[in-house]
């Protein structure tokens, strides 16, 4: 016997997949714009390594490569499905993409750990770490370790993201969501899904805004040097 949704099923599935894609793309547009006009001092990282650079560097650098590398795949997979399971059809080069992209998770995974475990170690930056710090970090490890569990217990994820995850966002972008594309995935899925849209709504509300700044050089300038200006100990009387 066929398995039928219940009312309950298809009003969770309507409310996460249909209203919530909605609701945050509208935070996201109005605060972001509101934060700029008003606040446009806070688009900023409000970084700490002026404090201390050694973990910040271990932390910050491969989160950040490790990250953009993700996102890059994805948005591959949603504009260009067709390409990707051109790529799929080989085997082998199937193979590459999966791992690459495991393996780049992997790196964004231990680059956010140790930018926790720093904030978490050093007094003078956790002195500087607000609530909306910790509750960001909280949903990037959510959001890290659920695309990671997927990765290695859902394999082949870019095949599947091209034929389920593509159609429903642009069902989205065409205002007419499609909720049975992604209805019927793994539980894992739809919390990499939700925790997705979820960042997305409290984006303009934390240190995230600073990627919208362009331009952003971060990623290719020189390590900065911090001199502290203090005047020097006196050495005692000259003679």
């Amino acid at each position: 016997m066929s398995e039928t949704l219940s009312l309950p099923d298809v009003f969770d599935d309507i409310l996460l997949f249909a209203v919530l894609p909605y609701v945050a793309c509208v935070l996201f547009l109005v605060v972001t714009i509101q934060r700029y006009r008003q606040r446009k001092f806070t688009y900023s990282s409000l970084s700490s390594q002026f404090l201390e650079n050694r973990m910040h560097f271990w932390g910050s650098v491969p989160f950040h490569y490790g990250i953009l590398f993700v996102l890059a795949g994805h948005a591959v997979g949603f504009f260009m499905p067709q390409a990707i399971l051109g790529w799929n059809a080989s085997p082998l080069r199937l193979f590459i993409l999966e791992v690459t992209g495991l393996a780049m998770a992997l790196l964004a995974l231990i680059g956010l750990v140790n930018i926790v475990l720093r904030r978490r170690a050093n007094p003078k930056i956790r002195k500087v770490t607000n609530l909306s710090d910790w509750i960001l970090y909280a949903m990037l490890l959510v959001q890290i370790a659920s695309g990671i569990g997927v990765a290695v217990g859902h394999g082949w994820g870019s095949s599947w993201f091209a034929t389920s995850i593509s159609p429903w966002l642009w069902s989205l972008l065409t205002l007419n969501p499609e909720v049975a594309y992604v209805a019927s995935l793994p539980w894992l899925v739809q919390v990499h899904i939700v925790s997705a849209f979820l960042l997305i709504a409290v984006f303009p509300f934390t240190r995230l805004v600073h990627i919208l700044v362009i331009p952003n050089p971060y990623l290719w300038r020189r390590t900065q040097v911090v001199i502290w200006n203090r005047p020097r100990r006196s050495a005692g009387p000259k003679s």
